[in-house]
């Protein structure tokens, strides 16, 4: 059996993603659920930032813009918040191209606007 990517780490912001969602439930906008996850994590001690500027790079390491995560964990971990009905497509694709042009290895897309919570990991 294969270790997952950083799995207690990942553990950690699932429980606390989901003791958000138990609070609020569904219908807030996603900075409520973006500040309170913060706030639960950074209850754990775990370095937070919030809207980090994170560097997008191209080849030869070239840095060609920037884009704001919601937040990053511990410098290892992006996690991408949605409060929509659904999880789309799109929503997959954009965190794979945060992680494709950002140093990062995973990434977190978490939704809080379903009646249950969606928590999705995204590799690169």
């Amino acid at each position: 059996m294969t270790e997952l990517l950083y799995s207690d780490l990942t553990e950690k912001i699932r429980q606390a993603a989901f003791e958000v969602h138990q609070y609020f439930e569904n219908g807030f906008l996603e900075k409520v659920y973006e500040n309170s996850l913060a706030y639960k994590l950074r209850k754990l001690e775990l370095n937070i930032k919030q809207q980090e500027s994170i560097k997008v790079y191209f080849e030869n390491n070239i840095i060609v813009g920037e884009y704001i995560a919601d937040l990053v964990v511990e410098n290892k971990i992006i996690i991408e918040n949605k409060a929509v009905q659904s999880l789309d497509n799109v929503h997959f694709a954009q965190l794979k191209n945060y992680l494709k042009a950002t140093k990062f290895r995973l990434g977190l897309l978490i939704n809080f606007g379903s009646k249950q919570i969606q928590f999705k990991r995204v590799i690169l």
